[in-house]
């Protein structure tokens, strides 16, 4: 399956799958519980996991049509897709390379199984802020290749999950894959200043449901997120912020354990709930 892959990286112990609620931006340059754990949990590759060879991101914040696509640059660049936030945040840059070959190679790879033209090579996106905010805590020291995969956003479900499965076979060479997203995500119902154990209803009901969803391996529940109640729509008025999980949910299989992490909420309306299988 992985015949170009295969030919470039060596085989490795399984790496785990990641989950990460990435919240504001903020988190980039702010010292709190959120990015604490990104932090900790940084550390414990090479340790406890061995370190990636390749992180594959797949963020809520790279949308498009159709078709998937692969940043293929040496040396992507940092997006700051937000406004509003201070000098310093903009002034952040994430300067992780890219990886050419393996973009290629998985464009290669991945187009034996989807077909010609269904996965692409991009040339200018770079890293936006669902990737580099997360991992410029993580892998603070930016020597670990990142490639972003792109989320096409006229797809069921089924199909997102299924390319999941694909990229899970990955980890057996030392590839990380990583979805940044989050469980709920309504920005204009945030409420900023209220307490990380606090959030709306339907807020709670949504990311419970989704945490018994995940812990049963229930596939047929999780690809009807978006039916499950009035609660559907709040949480997620639009479902990018949704859909990373997807992936990762695929990509980490049959995998028994499954830790929760971040199980907070920022502005009663964000749910930062983060897992990882492996």
């Amino acid at each position: 399956m992985w015949t170009k892959i295969s030919s470039l990286l060596p085989v490795t112990d399984p790496m785990p799958v990641l989950f990460v609620g990435h919240g504001s931006p903020m988190n980039a340059i702010e010292d709190n519980r959120y990015s604490q754990s990104w932090s900790s949990l940084g550390w414990l590759f090479g340790k406890k996991w061995p370190e990636p060879k390749l992180i594959i991101s797949i963020s809520a914040h790279w949308r498009t049509i159709h078709t998937w696509s692969l940043t293929g640059m040496a040396y992507p660049r940092t997006i700051h897709d937000f406004g509003g936030f201070p000098k310093k945040l903009f002034d952040q840059q994430y300067c992780a390379p890219g990886a050419p070959n393996l973009a290629k190679a998985l464009c290669h790879d991945l187009s034996k199984l989807l077909g010609p033209n269904q996965v692409t090579i991009d040339d200018q996106w770079g890293f936006d802020h669902g990737t580099w905010s997360v991992l410029i805590k993580m892998f603070s020291s930016e020597k670990i290749p990142v490639v972003q995969l792109s989320i096409p956003v006229d797809i069921s479900p089924t199909v997102h999950i299924n390319m999941g499965r694909y990229l899970s076979n990955l980890r057996r060479y030392g590839i990380l894959v990583m979805g940044s997203g989050n469980v709920t995500h309504n920005l204009g119902r945030m409420d900023r200043g209220t307490r990380a154990d606090k959030a709306y209803e339907w807020a709670f009901t949504f990311d419970a449901k989704v945490e018994d969803t995940l812990l049963r391996r229930d596939e047929g529940e999780l690809v009807n997120f978006s039916n499950w109640g009035p609660e559907s729509i709040l949480s997620h008025p639009t479902d990018e912020h949704f859909l990373p999980l997807l992936y990762t949910f695929g990509a980490s299989q049959d995998e028994s354990q499954i830790r929760f992490f971040n199980t907070e909420f920022y502005g009663s309306s964000i749910s930062m709930r983060s897992v990882i299988w492996g």
